[in-house]
């Protein structure tokens, strides 16, 4: 922790700052409503909550630096060189500022307008829910010279705030341990948080982070160049912002123009950050962020910028005359295939729709952020001619593209008169037609597809065998996807459709014919290659799936362990080490399988490991930073398929559990 320029001292923020709107009671009982689930990503997201205070202290202008360590123990400690949290005496619930903000939701200083004009932790629940959901937590505050410290244990004081030392510095420590009762898994994926606290240092310039894993020692580079043991630690600093940003999601993509389009501004008390830069995809990659928070559903904010976007390029391209001579009209799509654009905005008092934070609703902000769009584009356009006739000559491609795509998207949404006469007629359809009870396995190989439709229940499971990999869709334009036969009998099946009101490409899921959309590909690389492939469609062309917690993956054993009678299957190495320990006696050794593909199970083993809902395990697709999946799938996807192997088998455990 550092010491601040004199001359953020003097902003006092103390117990008269913190306003209490209600308890704590109904945390415990009920987490998943304040962190989402209590599994991999509720844990996670305690983290999120500790480290939004401290960069709410950034945005305010008191905090530079925020490190974040994975204790030996599984626990978490964030430092921040931020104000501190209050210590004194707070009159109205006469107790410390501390415990106040520590033990009482909604309680804290984002509702005092003088101490945070900007906030991302906006509901006021997060280090208390954090505290709530903790065996053990302690605070560590430096504060006018002294270091105050108070510990917790599922949100109550062990004891009152007590000063242990002096110092010279200001910040805030918290540290945490979650409650293993209430938590499905306690272990954090450093991956997992790298992204995060990368995502954070790019929406925050000028901040640096830090992410330190304390667990296991790990072979690093030392000083001299010789390789030492240490800690995996990660430094996070952006100077340039969603520049950087954009470069970093752009790596494995084909530049179009060489400079990236940015805007820093403020319109109408908003400040608005924008960055965008065309490529030479398919695919349209906007993202948006209010205070820091991911809005994966868009809003007020996207708005403007869709709409800044289209008029400045349709303008342009009609005052040059580019468009003189195509035969038919050009919409918003088009201007949007092959961009890739971050649009940041800072709202002091912004408007979500539903509890999930994820679409705004301020309706002040379309204007500033289409103004905004409007003047960098167009000053951008007019002082680089070749790279604007660039652009525009690949909007009027994605144009003519579209227009060919039209006739195959009507072709995949053609009902047929005669009842399932347009189903596909590899798909082995279940009896029961309500589709919450109802699920579609997704299989590798009619092979496959064979011996999981003689180990299905018939009456909720259906079967589609996919014919080898199918179509990468990253590299493809939308009227070759939709003439693909494999992802045209995944639309069919599904009964989904594409188009909405507001959007021509969005997804709906009005007549989806599974609750469960699942995923059963061997399990060697291949089959994770392929299952792959099948996931980039889906995020591509059908992330409102992932959204709704619709799709899965399916995991096949990889071994099966067998001595006599007894026989045990093994999803790891280690599970099959461990079982050959306790199968051994004397000289007899079990006999290992090893399953090389679906095909070489039988119908009832198939059944037995990976469909019966009583006894499989799902691995259920998430998107936890649609940035970094956007990156991730880039990355995939590229010609180079080295990198791409790797990847798959480096972060296969990765997947997460739905129980």
């Amino acid at each position: 922790m550092d010491n601040h320029p004199e001359s953020q001292q003097n902003s006092e923020y103390s117990a008269s700052n913190i306003q209490v709107l209600e308890g704590l009671e109904a945390v415990r009982k009920r987490p998943a409503m304040y962190i989402g689930d209590v599994g991999v990503k509720g844990l996670h997201h305690l983290v999120y909550e500790v480290v939004d205070n401290s960069i709410d202290e950034a945005l305010a202008g008191y905090c530079t630096d925020i490190d974040v360590v994975i204790n030996e123990d599984g626990s978490i400690t964030v430092t921040d060189n931020g104000r501190g949290i209050p210590v004194d005496f707070h009159e109205k619930e006469k107790k410390s500022a501390l415990e106040v903000v520590l033990t009482v939701l909604h309680a804290g200083g984002k509702f005092d307008k003088g101490s945070y004009k900007v906030s991302g932790g906006l509901h006021g629940v997060g280090v208390s829910c954090v505290n709530a959901l903790s065996i053990y937590f302690k605070a560590e505050i430096h504060k006018g010279g002294k270091i105050y410290e108070q510990e917790y244990s599922i949100g109550k004081p062990k004891g009152d705030v007590r000063v242990v030392g002096e110092t010279d510095k200001t910040g805030t420590v918290i540290t945490f341990l979650p409650d293993s009762s209430i938590f499905q898994t306690m272990d954090y994926n450093f991956e997992i948080l790298e992204a995060r606290l990368r995502e954070l240092s790019f929406l925050n310039k000028g901040i640096r982070l830090s992410l330190n894993d304390k667990r296991t020692l790990i072979d690093i580079a030392g000083e001299d160049g010789k390789t030492v043991q240490g800690y995996h630690r990660i430094d996070f600093y952006s100077e340039n912002g969603l520049t950087e940003f954009i470069q970093y999601l752009d790596a494995g993509r084909e530049k179009l123009i060489e400079k990236a389009i940015d805007a820093e501004v403020e319109k109408g008390g908003v400040p608005v950050e924008i960055a965008m830069q065309y490529n030479t995809s398919f695919s349209e990659n906007v993202h948006s962020y209010v205070n820091n928070i991911n809005t994966i559903e868009g809003g007020t904010h996207l708005a403007g910028f869709r709409r800044g976007l289209t008029r400045t390029l349709k303008n342009y391209a009609e005052k040059s005359g580019m468009l003189s001579k195509l035969k038919f009209d050009i919409n918003g799509d088009d201007f949007r295939e092959g961009l890739t654009a971050i649009i940041s905005v800072k709202v002091a008092e912004p408007q979500f729709e539903g509890q999930t934070k994820t679409k705004l609703g301020n309706s002040d902000v379309t204007g500033a952020v289409d103004q905004a769009v409007s003047e960098a584009l167009g000053t951008y356009l007019e002082e680089n001619p070749r790279d604007a006739k660039t652009i525009v000559d690949k909007v009027i491609l994605a144009a003519t593209a579209r227009h060919a795509a039209r006739k195959a998207r009507e072709l995949v949404q053609r009902k047929n008169v005669m009842s399932g006469a347009g189903l596909p007629g590899k798909l082995a359809d279940c009896a029961d037609k309500d589709p919450e009870k109802c699920e579609i396995f997704f299989v590798e190989g009619d092979s496959a597809g064979g011996t999981a439709k003689q180990g299905r229940n018939r009456f909720f499971q259906a079967i589609l065998p996919l014919r080898g990999k199918i179509l990468n869709v990253e590299k493809a334009m939308e009227h070759k996807i939709l003439d693909n036969e494999e992802i045209r009998n995944i639309y069919t099946a599904l009964g989904v459709t594409i188009g909405t009101e507001e959007d021509s490409k969005a997804l709906n899921l009005s007549g989806l014919r599974y609750n469960k959309v699942i995923i059963m590909t061997d399990a060697d690389v291949d089959g994770s290659h392929i299952a792959t492939l099948i996931m980039t469609f889906f995020f591509r062309h059908m992330s409102a799936l992932i959204q709704n917690g619709h799709l899965f993956i399916a995991t096949p054993p990889l071994y099966l362990v067998k001595r006599g009678n007894n026989r045990q299957y093994c999803w790891t190495e280690e599970q099959r080490i461990a079982a050959i320990g306790t199968m051994t006696s004397g000289n007899t050794k079990p006999t290992v399988q090893r399953y090389k593909g679906l095909g070489e199970m039988d119908a009832e083993q198939l059944w037995e490991t990976t469909m019966n809902p009583e006894l499989r395990t799902l691995r259920k697709v998430t998107i936890d930073s649609a940035a970094e999946a956007d990156r991730i799938f880039s990355m995939l996807m590229g010609d180079e398929v080295p990198p791409r192997r790797e990847f798959i088998e480096r972060h296969a455990k990765y997947a997460r559990i739905d129980a």
